[in-house]
């Protein structure tokens, strides 16, 4: 995982480096800013030495959990990104336990009644989730439920009148806030994982050993849940792992439509601004929080399948 997470910073760094513009491209607006003054700016930067220099200063800042000052305001960036980083993993924790949640009922029902009319329409209402773009289920539900119903707010985190409120009232407010963004970043997790777990099932009642749980006197529900579903369900931990990158990644999008306080509207500001030290933390907190998804799958992967031992 270490070389990879120092490959992600390389490919990053120099991919931010070639992209058009600069810090400084801001003050071009500024008409009193001379030639001199950008560059001092441009030197206080450190902007104004080689990428590779640059990029192995920052490297070895990074040992110490350093990411630099803002370009923007000046502040600490881990202090910046830990001010976001909780918001965004609530986010993607609901966001993943409502997905699986509802894969799984989706799954179980299409293994089951496999060819019947109500798994055929589940397939369609699948397929469907998996191909709309997750912006443009945001704001057909920011319109719908939050500006023509007006049942549930379409920005934010909290109100803001939050802090005046009751502790019930705060957990509501905040519930209501995290509706439309969970589901919208849940939609196409929950497709691919629900496919995944209806073909695994269906794959497992198709074995020697279920027809011999049969043979055996066993109920429905004791082989389909105590035997084919246990078994079924090793190669979707290995998914979860998988489908935390599509979580990190689609939360920028998300965060930004819906005005989330979280790190994936840091980061997307951050870009638009050009505020390199920020990004290069943002992007360096994404690929371990997906490193560390992967590592942990494997670990449970191993945990749930004995016949898997690691050396």
């Amino acid at each position: 995982s270490i070389p990879i997470l120092i490959g992600i910073t390389l490919i990053t760094f120099f991919i931010m480096y070639a992209a058009p513009g600069s810090p400084t491209d801001s003050l071009d607006f500024n008409p009193t800013i001379t030639a001199e003054a950008r560059a001092r700016l441009e030197s206080l930067y450190g902007l104004d030495r080689p990428v590779h220099i640059q990029y192995f200063n920052w490297l070895r800042r990074l040992a110490v959990l350093d990411f630099g000052n803002s370009f923007r305001d000046g502040r600490p960036a881990m202090s910046k990104i830990a001010e976001r980083l909780p918001a965004t993993i609530l986010l993607n924790i609901l966001a993943l336990g409502f997905s699986f949640i509802l894969a799984l009922i989706v799954g179980v029902f299409s293994a089951l009644k496999k060819y019947s009319l109500a798994e055929r329409i589940l397939t369609v209402i699948t397929f469907i989730c998996f191909a709309v773009p997750s912006f443009w289920v945001a704001l057909l539900l920011m319109i719908f439920f939050g500006l023509y119903l007006g049942w549930l707010p379409i920005s934010g985190l909290v109100s803001f009148n939050f802090e005046s409120m009751t502790f019930i009232q705060q957990a509501w407010d905040l519930s209501r806030h995290l509706i439309l963004p969970v589901f919208v970043l849940s939609i196409s997790s929950f497709a691919a994982l629900s496919r995944y777990i209806g073909s695994g099932l269906l794959d497992e009642l198709k074995a020697d050993y279920i027809k011999t749980a049969y043979a055996k006197g066993l109920t429905k529900n004791k082989v389909v849940f105590k035997h084919a579903f246990k078994n079924s369900m090793l190669p979707l931990i290995t998914i979860l792992g998988l489908s935390l990158p599509g979580l990190v990644g689609g939360s920028f999008i998300i965060e930004t439509i819906f005005s989330y306080p979280g790190m994936g509207r840091l980061g997307f500001e951050a870009i638009m601004t050009r505020d390199y030290p920020v990004i290069m933390g943002v992007s360096v907190i994404a690929a371990v929080l997906t490193l560390a998804g992967n590592i942990i799958a494997d670990i449970t992967y191993g945990l749930a399948d004995p016949r898997v031992k690691y050396e």
